[in-house]
């Protein structure tokens, strides 16, 4: 069983009662799920993450003008629901804050994704907030929210601004230039081996933006991303063409983009210099030109990312914004 299905599991045994028994003036304005921090609110947890930070708990999401003596009760009373459910221990609550469960201020929330406390956000505030605080403001589940008040603010940061979103991309798509199509080739040359595999690691991570950023969906912290992958739209369906004059360029083609990316990250100092690798990361560049021109985001016939990242930064309406440098956002 989950963990977002054992904290609903142990809401609806306990919570809800609690609740509606203890506070029934109260519980249409609150929100109660599970959201934010943590594996089991992605969906991503496995046997593994039941070792710390698992906990059967759950959140009490309460607006700012709550009494205090109603948000004492309130606390003590999550506090003294069972502590031990389905054979997993809830985690004993700090009364300074930072705890992932218990009754929480929308406000405090906020504060700790955005800097904000009404989540009202400028285009500047869009770039300069990480994107894993928006997914994690936008995940798990909100079983219970009768006034609206949290349900509005994940229905409004469900995507990123247009502009916000093409600034962001066209930055990552000038790094995915520089770092592979560039950079690797001249560490090469220079017989830099350390510097080429720090360009393929930045390859490979702004590859990985980038991927996120064309099928809308807010990348997540750097150890979910790979698995957050997985359930992209795409590139997971694209078919490669076929190209004889790399090595080995069939079966690459036909890994899944989480199998052409790790095995980027695999290749050592021996294999540093094949001469594959480099066509290996043009197949990856031709796919995202593909995608850029299929999305009506670049008409450039260059092989090369870069003018197709300037391309993109054009599509942006804002004239600031536009204005700012191609790597202001990322």
């Amino acid at each position: 069983m989950k963990g977002l299905e054992i904290s609903k599991k142990f809401y609806l045994e306990f919570g809800e009662k609690m609740l509606t028994e203890n506070f029934p003036e109260i519980i249409d304005k609150v929100a109660i799920g599970l959201i934010g921090s943590g594996s089991e609110c992605f969906g991503y947890d496995d046997s593994v993450s039941t070792d710390h930070d698992f906990d059967p708990g759950f959140q009490i999401f309460i607006p700012d003008d709550f009494d205090d003596k109603i948000i004492f009760k309130l606390k003590r009373a999550y506090d003294k629901l069972p502590m031990e459910f389905l054979g997993f221990k809830r985690a004993v609550l700090s009364p300074v804050g930072g705890n992932r469960r218990g009754v929480k201020k929308i406000s405090d929330f906020l504060l700790e994704k955005t800097g904000t406390v009404d989540g009202n956000l400028t285009l500047y505030d869009y770039m300069r907030v990480p994107e894993e605080s928006f997914a994690e403001i936008t995940n798990g589940e909100i079983w219970r929210d009768d006034s609206k008040l949290l349900t509005k603010i994940r229905m409004k940061f469900l995507v990123l601004p247009k502009d916000i979103l093409l600034k962001k991309l066209a930055g990552t798509l000038l790094l995915m230039a520089q770092s592979g199509q560039y950079n690797f080739k001249r560490s090469i040359l220079h017989n830099e081996i350390g510097a080429a595999k720090l360009a393929l690691y930045e390859f490979v991570k702004n590859t990985i933006h980038a991927t996120f950023l064309l099928n809308e969906v807010y990348m997540p912290y750097y150890k979910w991303q790979f698995r957050a992958l997985r359930n992209l739209s795409w590139p997971n369906d694209f078919i490669a063409s076929d190209n004889n004059a790399i090595e080995d360029i069939d079966s690459f083609a036909r890994m899944t983009l989480e199998e052409k990316l790790i095995y980027f990250l695999s290749i050592d100092e021996k294999n540093i210099k094949d001469e594959g690798i480099i066509g290996k990361i043009e197949l990856i560049a031709s796919m995202f030109i593909n995608k850029l021109k299929s999305n009506e985001l670049s008409k450039s016939p260059s092989d090369y990312l870069e003018p197709h990242a300037y391309e993109v930064n054009n599509k942006i309406k804002n004239n600031d914004l536009r204005n700012l440098h191609i790597l202001a956002a990322v």
